[in-house]
């Protein structure tokens, strides 16, 4: 390990800097001795003494340089250092020639004029009375900033964390850290429960013991909702979690929870005979919903009675005849206006589909197509041939004046179409959902498709399974396999998944779904490997980056994504010296690499050939084209939206030549390389089988134990979701 060592000395000029990260690249003048130094240095200005703690590095590009962890500030002290200071701008309407006049005139006395006596800085020509009081509230200002961030560096918070928290909490934030930390878990700025426990202990003086006990259920309830797609928890089972956690009474935690419900920071409902536990946000997005698809029911579609003539003539011009449950679908999407259509694959919900766009056409309706995922977007258009978007570029994201993301289309300014087709409706989650809704303009058609037997959203709440529960929508339910499709066993499989059995793992020349029979984790894995580097490209001619996919039902172990992506990418991308590389504690990651992004990220840039947006979202899958180690970002081709990210961001990363099968919802790929040996039994379900064999669009090979994949299908067992939008539509309607 590289030795840590303390330098001091004068910055001297900031060469790079990164406002959205913090990160900082400064040459410092160390006792004669010139240091390039890079970090988390926010706001660290020329002229500024510092003493920094860090390792010496060596960048492949820049040489040798001093990477800082932790960097103590003082104001320069001297006429030349104030110049510099002055001069570098950090002082709004302050230049270099102002700066020169300012110093010539004051000296070493000129930070304590500007802070105390700014008005004898209209002695100097060319600076008014009210120009110097402007000057001097602008430097007390930076000065405040100054003193709250390094106030807040003493909780162990980097700088780019401590600006975060400035902006949320103003010139007070470090008091109000002092008196509650646990404040910080609401702030959305990266900190969590644990964190908050860690600056508590810290403390001289220990905060309240409700503050703790709090925040404590409000972390249940989110660890809840967005690790396990919970909306809402029994209080009973709050209390009891929450008391176990944080090794307090229940009667405290009871207490908390009246006290933090009536403050709002909690809500609550009666289901069924039982109180239930919400975060508000979460409350809201499923109350939303529910009244707002309450509201359009109430405004229906106007007769139209010639549509039986309308829906024949369609079927005439395109050589078809509608299945009856198929033409039930679309004169229920024309006639109610509102209509949820699942169905396996096979079952003719792409036919069903163009039949409802061509009427709606035929309507004179305008019309938008959308998708959670930017893949299941491309893919809808493919199939439909008509303009498809995600549902985040379909509402287009912003952000508002107080730096708080957003969607440009809303209540007060809704979509402009008549007619919205939703694909990929099960792993749509609450917030995105009630987001769409409170977009809807009354008296817009909505067809909601999807199939129910596949996982649920990797976010908050059980959307179409909720809708179609509570009964308010009509709903058609296609189940007929075409002949066509009964030709691939990958659909005639995943029919006999769906119905408890054990598929067809026969093999045959003719087929695309081939199952290799590995008794052992070791062989399956380099099974799996030798598929997709070298057997599957050469026999079909496909990219191993782009065509093939591997998707596990698991994480761990020798099969699970992490060890399946190491060796993928020791294959695919091997180390070269013409690739930079840019080392976390998780992960590796390489100029070249398949890459997906796991967190929703609405503040990152993008750019197409033909346009450009904000926003990369949980699941999006692309190629690391780029690591520049000196601006510490990245470059990543999203499916032709080329995005920068911030290399802290790392962690909204992942490797993705394996995902897991969570993951994969919502994609669709040439090729699935499925390993199916030993799954740890809380994932080895028959929901979670289906979905990764129904990712599959060509072929479909699996790889272990007949027994494994039997075992799956046979086990119905669901992971049950605590949500309220059934209740709150019942109510509704």
């Amino acid at each position: 390990m590289d030795e840590r060592v303390t330098i001091s000395g004068t910055v001297e000029d900031v060469t790079f800097r990164n406002d959205a990260t913090g990160f900082a690249v400064l040459e410092l003048d160390a006792g004669g001795e010139p240091v390039t130094c890079v970090g988390d240095l926010a706001d660290v200005e020329p002229g500024e003494s510092v003493t920094m703690t860090g390792v010496y590095v060596t960048h492949p590009s820049f040489g040798r340089q001093f990477k800082a962890d932790s960097c103590l500030r003082r104001l320069p002290e001297t006429a030349d250092r104030i110049y510099k200071y002055l001069a570098s701008g950090v002082v709004h309407g302050v230049g270099p020639k102002t700066a020169m006049n300012i110093v010539e005139t004051f000296g070493d006395d000129t930070l304590a004029v500007l802070e105390q006596t700014p008005e004898k800085l209209a002695v100097i020509r060319g600076i008014s009375p009210e120009r110097a009081q402007q000057i001097g509230a602008e430097f007390r200002s930076q000065n405040a900033l100054r003193t709250v961030i390094l106030s807040l560096q003493q909780f162990g918070l980097t700088a780019a964390e401590c600006m975060r928290v400035y902006r949320k909490v103003g010139l007070r934030a470090a008091d109000v850290i002092k008196e509650n930390p646990y404040r910080l878990c609401d702030l959305d700025v990266g900190i969590g429960f644990e964190r908050a426990e860690q600056i508590a202990q810290t403390l001289v003086t220990k905060p309240a013991a409700d503050f703790r006990t709090g925040a404590g259920v409000v972390h249940v309830l989110r660890h809840n909702s967005y690790a396990n797609g919970h909306t809402c928890l029994p209080r009973d089972k709050v209390v009891k979690t929450a008391a176990e956690f944080l090794n307090t009474p229940p009667d405290d935690v009871d207490i908390a929870i009246d006290s933090f419900a009536a403050q709002g920071q909690l809500r609550a409902a009666e289901l069924d005979g039982r109180e239930f536990l919400f975060l508000p946000d979460v409350y809201q997005a499923e109350k939303r919903i529910a009244e707002r698809i309450a509201l359009c029911a109430g405004f229906p579609p106007p007769p139209s009675p010639s549509l039986p003539d309308q829906i024949d003539a369609i079927e005439r011009k395109n050589g078809i005849t509608y299945e009856t449950e198929q033409r039930r679908a679309i004169v229920t999407a024309a006639k109610k206006g509102l209509l949820i259509l699942t169905g396996g694959p096979g079952t003719g919900k792409t036919t069903t589909i163009r039949g409802i766009l061509d009427v709606f056409e035929k309507q004179g309706l305008s019309i938008a197509l959308a998708a959670p995922t930017g893949r299941a977007a491309k893919r809808m258009a493919e199939v439909t041939g008509r303009e498809a978007k995600t549902i985040h570029r379909l509402l287009e994201c912003s952000v508002d004046k107080d730096g708080r993301f957003t969607f440009v289309h809303n209540v007060e300014n809704p979509l402009p179409c008549d007619a919205l087709i939703l694909d990929e409706v099960s792993m749509v989650d609450v917030s995105v959902f009630a987001s769409l809704m409170a977009a809807l303009p009354l008296g817009c058609r909505l067809v909601l498709v999807g199939d129910s037997n596949q996982l649920p959203s990797v976010g908050p709440g059980n959307v179409l399974h909720d809708i179609i529960d509570s009964g308010v929508l009509p709903v058609v339910c296609l189940t007929q396999v075409f002949r066509q499709a009964q030709k691939s066993k990958i659909v005639t499989n995943a029919h006999r998944i769906v119905a408890g059995e054990a598929p067809d793992l026969a093999n045959a020349s003719d087929t695309d779904f081939f199952h290799l029979e590995r008794p052992d984790a070791a062989t399956a894995a380099e099974t799996v490997t030798e598929l997709v580097t070298l057997r599957l490209p050469k026999t079909y001619g496909w990219n191993p980056m782009t065509d093939i996919q591997v998707i596990s039902p698991t994480r761990q172990g020798p099969l699970g994504t992490h060890e399946l992506n190491r060796r993928l990418q020791a294959v695919l991308n091997p180390p070269d010296r013409k690739k930079v590389e840019f080392k976390t504690p998780r992960l590796l990651f390489r100029e070249g690499d398949k890459v997906m992004q796991i967190r929703n990220n609405y503040d990152i840039l993008w750019k197409s050939e033909y346009e450009e947006g904000t926003g990369v979202f949980n699941g999006d899958i692309g190629v690391l084209e780029r690591i520049d180690l000196h601006e510490a970002t990245f470059l990543i081709n999203f499916d032709g939206r080329k995005a920068v990210i911030p290399s802290e961001n790392s962690e909204d990363l992942e490797l993705a030549y394996a995902v897991t099968v969570h993951k994969s919802q919502g994609n669709e790929f040439k090729a699935v390389v499925l390993p199916a040996l030993r799954v740890p039994q809380p994932l080895a379900y028959r929901n979670l089988l289906y979905t990764g064999i129904t990712r599959a669009r060509e072929l479909l090979v699996t790889v272990g134990t007949a027994r494994q994949i039997e075992a799956m299908a046979a086990n119905d067992r669901e992971t049950r979701r605590y949500s309220a939008l059934a209740a709150f539509l019942k109510a509704a309607f």
